[in-house]
């Protein structure tokens, strides 16, 4: 017999298509070791149609994975986890190869869905974490890269939030200290990336190249003394929005920090948030002087040097850039964006197409071009 899924409330509900069937006591049978508990009602995922007569083996296997996914709690979920595998022995390789795969086509939500599932079902196995703090982070550059900020901060926090669970267990894996601490450095939070590179050198690691490298980042942020509260703390205000206390504050950082370029960069953020395009643009000249060669950098000080008119710089600065990233889309829709100022839509067109391209959904080359193509 059917029983409805009671969690069914909405239509987003992800386990809205899933009812339970009873098996019966004779039905009973042993799959190797794991023995098929009459007791325990099982799930099946139902398409519009279903009846038990069409009743699969993968359908039951996809109810118990989304299960797993969406309620790792739920009360048959350790059932569950001894089925799924008992049944089908290679799933495991099967959905991480696939996960891995839709992440790298940019199908994250799908990627996203199965890691989930593959969390479930694993639920002590720190590596399927560290592939959806890996899967956030690159959601978060996706988005960034489209203009998206509230999307790309969404996922940055979910990244952080992942990374700070993987580091607060037991036993942790170097691998998860090493990308922590790539993580970190890359949003700038100086302290977290030096105490995560620091915990991976701790490991009994035996990657020279990775050792090596993780000491050079520790070396760089001791020297340019990143850890200092100033730093911190302009950082924080200017990230939430307060720019005129980051600005304060990083300004006395480079006061006894002059020749440190994330300084400048910093200060030179703060400045094009509040649309100062002439001071913003001072201080990323000032961070490539002091030796920021930083796609970041280049891209910010291109949209000043835009803004101010200066349209051959700015090409010269995005051209740049993109020998540094061939495949950087929000650089690439940049330059369509300063061909249209420029007062080229042909040259603004081919931009745009290069972009989409590369990443079909990107909201920025779209909207241009479906202007210039009305």
């Amino acid at each position: 017999m059917t029983q409805p899924n009671e969690s069914a409330a909405t239509d987003q509900d992800p386990l809205k298509n899933i009812v339970f069937i009873t098996v019966p006591p004779h039905l009973e049978q042993d799959l190797g070791p794991f023995h098929i508990d009459s007791s325990v009602p099982l799930p099946v995922e139902t398409v519009p149609g279903w009846t038990p007569d069409s009743l699969s083996w993968e359908q039951i296997l996809a109810a118990m994975l989304k299960i797993l996914a969406h309620q790792p709690s739920h009360e048959h979920a350790a059932y569950y986890r001894t089925f799924v595998p008992a049944v089908k022995p290679t799933i495991i390789d099967e959905l991480s190869e696939t996960a891995i795969l839709k992440a790298r086509n940019r199908d994250f939500a799908l990627a996203h869905e199965i890691f989930c599932a593959l969390r479930g079902l694993l639920p002590d196995d720190s590596r399927v974490t560290l592939n959806l703090a890996l899967l956030a982070e690159q959601r978060a550059q996706d988005a960034a890269g489209r203009g998206d900020e509230a999307s790309s901060a969404r996922y940055t926090d979910e990244a952080f939030t992942l990374y700070r669970d993987l580091m607060a267990d037991d036993d942790v894996r170097p691998d998860v200290y090493l990308n922590a601490g790539y993580f970190f450095l890359s949003q700038h939070n100086y302290d977290r990336a030096h105490a995560a590179f620091a915990a991976f050198l701790d490991t009994d690691s035996t990657d020279e190249e990775k050792r090596t490298e993780a000491q050079q980042i520790i070396d760089q942020i001791d020297s340019r003394n990143l850890v200092d509260t100033l730093f911190k703390e302009a950082y924080d205000f200017i990230r939430l929005g307060k720019e005129e206390q980051g600005i304060e504050r990083i300004t006395a950082f480079l006061a006894k920090q002059p020749q440190v370029w994330n300084g400048w960069f910093i200060l030179g953020w703060a400045h094009r948030r509040l649309e100062r395009y002439r001071e913003a643009k001072e201080a990323f000249l000032k961070a490539i002087e002091c030796g920021s060669t930083e796609v970041d950098t280049l891209n910010e000080l291109a949209i000043c040097r835009m803004e101010l008119g200066e349209y051959d710089e700015c090409r010269a600065d995005l051209e740049f850039a993109l020998t540094r990233d061939p495949e950087d889309v929000k650089i690439i829709s940049n330059l369509g964006v300063l061909a249209l100022r420029r007062g080229d839509p042909s040259e603004a067109a081919a931009f745009f197409r290069t972009a989409l391209e590369i990443q079909p959904d990107d909201p920025v080359a779209l909207h241009y071009l479906q202007s210039l193509e009305s």
